[in-house]
């Protein structure tokens, strides 16, 4: 059976961030049958419809998402909504026409943040998700306190609670991929 190609997208710039944190540990703990590679994101300008030619970074991660079977995308929560750097990315590859490179793919989201977790970011982006026609899982849900101790100063995830619903969420996902190929 062929491997899924997810792509994982982090709404967070910083490479300690508990979001990065979640889908390094998604990455390592893929079920079988499941590839996750980690878009790099950090170097698309903001989506500009002037710009007459696109730059390398935004080339790089369209290569990415043409190979990508379905998203996993750690949305974190600013100021009760998604962060703009996962909003840029998706704007940027929803521009393509027909929105080739998002439309009809399987999703998963997870966040970590603060109090609530990202439980407003994640609704915001389902709202996105929809318009982009992306098939987002309704179940699991992951949302994370990012300061409740569950995580390594360098943001990798050490609590086992949250490491178990992530494993559910990628099984999910990798069922939800192969139903709705």
């Amino acid at each position: 059976m062929e491997k899924i190609q997810v792509l994982g997208i982090c709404g967070s710039l910083r490479k300690s961030s508990a979001n990065m944190g979640l889908l390094r540990y998604a990455q390592e703990a893929a079920p079988q049958g499941l590839d996750i590679q980690i878009a790099d994101i950090s170097g698309l300008p903001f989506y500009n419809s002037d710009m007459e030619e696109k730059p390398q970074s935004v080339l790089d991660f369209f290569k990415a998402l043409e190979k990508a079977d379905a998203l996993l995308l750690a949305c974190p929560e600013y100021n009760y909504s998604m962060a703009p750097a996962l909003k840029n990315a998706l704007d940027w590859a929803s521009r393509e026409p027909d929105n080739a490179l998002l439309s009809g793919k399987t999703a998963a989201i997870m966040g970590a943040g603060g109090g609530m977790g990202t439980a407003r970011a994640q609704y915001h982006l389902r709202q996105v998700c929809v318009f982009l026609n992306l098939h987002v899982l309704n179940a699991p849900e992951v949302f994370c306190n990012a300061f409740a101790g569950g995580f390594e100063d360098n943001g990798n995830l050490k609590d086992e609670k949250i490491q178990k619903q992530i494993g559910k969420l990628l099984t999910a996902l990798k069922d939800w991929t192969l139903k709705l190929r």
